[in-house]
């Protein structure tokens, strides 16, 4: 028999949840898999061994889902090898207040940013949010992933580095990149090719993910006339009849497509995302896959 009850051992878990969440989610990039990492830490939590970590809950809980996402993280490298077109983080919803306040939290679960830590292997994945974003002590990361401390300074100095001379190019200020992003929608709306030609940063690329389950580029289109064309043309691909929204995505404005008549929360058919510095558009990332589009909402 479990030593602690269930309904102890749930209060405890719930109130971890945000923080654990929020782990899972930036290393697996998809709220699906992070729920589920999730579910099978709190099978363990309420197991009759846990009961000896009740006084730790945290570094215990952390730790499990740390090891979950890793092992998950191994899996899913390889299975992305055989995912049809570009493969994007799933968008989540964030809290449309107080942008500025969490800028931080918000860079750390942009789409621009979970891309980029597809380019990390898992170890350096895990000891890079760890340190950077939760600011865990090196000794506490290396209970975590299972190495040493000195072995976990080394990680994250390569990561930290790859992270620094990679990083997304963001606008200045959460209104700046909404202002380009209504820029770029009213240029669209009218079909204004120069206007939106001149919102283009000539390295620009167009991401789109439709995992082969709805329309998108096999591969990325880049170059300004070729993107500006691509995202004319997309508008041919809209439903019949749509209900477009500028909502909080990973933190950041963007575009949500939802089908006329569908509730409020649901019937998402599109996300558009930009990077930007505030000035030009350096990348559009677009999700069409509807496995990717329940849009659940994350505290960033």
């Amino acid at each position: 028999m479990p030593v602690q009850n269930d309904s102890a051992a749930l209060a405890v878990f719930e109130q971890q949840r945000p923080r654990l969440f929020g782990i899972a989610y930036r290393m697996l990039s998809s709220a699906a898999d992070a729920e589920d990492v999730l579910q099978d830490a709190f099978l363990r939590w309420r197991a009759p061994e846990a009961h000896e970590h009740a006084h730790s809950a945290q570094a215990y809980l952390t730790t499990v889902v740390t090891r979950l996402c890793l092992d998950r993280l191994k899996s899913a490298h390889a299975q992305r090898e055989t995912y049809i077109g570009p493969w994007l983080p799933q968008p989540v919803l964030t809290q449309p207040d107080d942008a500025v306040a969490h800028a931080e939290m918000n860079e750390s679960i942009s789409l621009a940013f979970l891309t980029l830590l597809e380019r990390l292997n898992p170890i350096e994945r895990a000891v890079f949010l760890l340190r950077a974003v939760f600011e865990y002590d090196y000794a506490e990361i290396a209970e975590f992933v299972g190495k040493s401390e000195a072995a976990c300074r080394q990680v994250f100095s390569r990561a930290q580095n790859f992270v620094r001379d990679n990083r997304p190019r963001r606008a200045a200020t959460p209104e700046a990149h909404r202002a380009v992003l209504n820029s770029f929608l009213a240029a669209l709306g009218t079909g204004d090719v120069s206007g939106i030609t001149a919102l283009l940063h000539e390295s620009v690329v167009a991401y789109g993910d439709g995992g082969g389950k709805a329309f998108a580029a096999a591969r990325p289109v880049a170059g300004v006339e070729q993107v500006a064309k691509f995202m004319l043309g997309l508008r041919r691909l809209l439903p019949a009849e749509f209900v477009p929204s500028v909502e909080m995505i990973n933190g950041e404005a963007a575009l949500v497509i939802r089908t006329a008549g569908a509730p409020a929360a649901g019937g998402v058919f599109s996300t558009l995302s930009i990077e930007t510095d505030g000035e030009r558009i350096y990348a559009f990332r677009s999700v069409v896959n509807p496995d990717k589009l329940s849009l659940p909402f994350v505290q960033s």
